[in-house]
């Protein structure tokens, strides 16, 4: 449902404070970066390589025993998850740029992914984190083919929409990378009356295709062919470790966002929005997850939802530390601060996409968004 902002939020004055202090730990943590970032990133890069090594090689063993297969679809799997979330995620995002090391410069940086880095730089970094949760205005919310709150105008497409997020989560990546081609109707639907979009529809739709070759060819001609005698193993075992990948990112990124305590906003709820009203609505409009070190790594720190919404180029692997304080402050503030376990926090988001499947007959759609 559309929380009304101005009508629920603590007054300016107490958002001025809750700003200045949020701020002033930002700040604390931007004054600690450096070395031990810059050790970090490269650990878990070269985590990622050998995984991905390992994972090749077990492939090609599975002639051998089923088992090697098995091992190699998951630590390949591994190493697709580590440069997904890990490092692409967090690099695309600017914050390790200060390295100047051009391999981890979010200006250059192509993950392993069937969606083109310059795509989803254009609609998640700027129009996700700019437009959290607006309905209408960030893409992100429902990504045009689920209906996850009720000012979205209710269609009979929604009653099987369990069964549309199931397969968007085994081929999230697709999803990924067929996102802002979607939204701009590229190859159907009704051109857009405004878009924002800064290159030519021809070469965003070139972008796309260039991207998706590459990585096929890859993963399923050339991979497979190097291993010529057992191409149908590697090639099986590049395919379920891409569908492991897709299913972790998705489950994670949407305990991030549909959880059932987290809110939407209107357009005009948000014009003029102060530093403390934004940070009010990324919070609101955020959930965490909480686990131990290692399952904060595999997330990409995005367990850690609210304080990378609220911070998202603070190297990702200090935003534990940096959640008990924002906790903290919230507390302090009277602000929500949606948190929990996974099991608990993935059955709320399961529940929504069943929730909003079916016409909600006490509120009347406010908006309709571009679907």
């Amino acid at each position: 449902m559309t929380t009304n902002v101005k009508n629920m939020s603590p007054d300016e004055s107490t958002l001025n404070d809750f700003a200045r202090e949020l701020d002033q730990l930002k700040q604390a943590t931007m004054d600690k970066v450096g070395t031990d970032d810059a050790k970090y990133i490269r650990k878990v890069i070269s985590v990622q390589r050998i995984s991905e090594i390992i994972g090749r090689v077990t492939l090609v063993l599975g002639f051998l025993h089923p088992l090697w297969w098995v091992l190699g679809v998951f630590s390949l799997g591994l190493s697709k998850i580590l440069d997904n979330m890990e490092i692409g995620h967090n690099v695309m995002h600017g914050q390790y740029d200060w390295m100047n090391d051009p391999n981890i410069n979010s200006r250059s940086f192509e993950w392993d992914n069937a969606g083109d880095s310059g795509s989803w730089k254009r609609y998640h970094n700027h129009e996700h984190h700019t437009y959290t949760n607006i309905i209408g205005k960030d893409r992100d919310f429902g990504y045009g083919l689920l209906r996850m709150s009720d000012d979205i105008r209710w269609k009979p497409k929604y009653l099987w929409q369990l069964f549309t997020y199931s397969l968007l989560c085994i081929f999230f990546e697709l999803g990924v990378a067929y996102h802002e081609v979607a939204g701009e109707r590229i190859f159907m639907g009704k051109k857009r009356k405004t878009s924002s979009l800064p290159i030519s529809r021809e070469q965003l739709k070139q972008d796309f295709f260039n991207k998706l070759k590459r990585q096929g060819f890859k993963d399923y001609i050339l991979f497979p062919l190097l291993c010529f005698p057992v191409f149908f193993y590697v090639l099986l075992g590049n395919f379920a470790a891409n569908i492991v990948r897709n299913i972790w990112t998705n489950v994670i990124i949407f305990c991030g966002h549909f959880t059932e305590d987290i809110h939407t906003f209107k357009m005009s709820e948000c014009e003029n929005e102060s530093q403390g009203q934004w940070y009010y609505r990324q919070i609101l409009g955020s959930g965490n997850l909480e686990g131990a070190r290692w399952f904060h790594i595999l997330t990409g720190h995005l367990s850690c939802q609210i304080e990378h919404h609220l911070f998202p180029d603070v190297p990702a692997h200090r935003y534990p530390e940096m959640a008990t304080q924002v906790e903290q402050i919230c507390r302090k503030y009277g602000i929500p601060y949606n948190t929990g376990g996974f099991f608990k926090q993935y059955f709320t988001v399961l529940k929504r996409i069943v929730r909003y499947s079916f016409p909600n007959k006490q509120s009347q759609p406010t908006e309709a968004t571009a679907s």
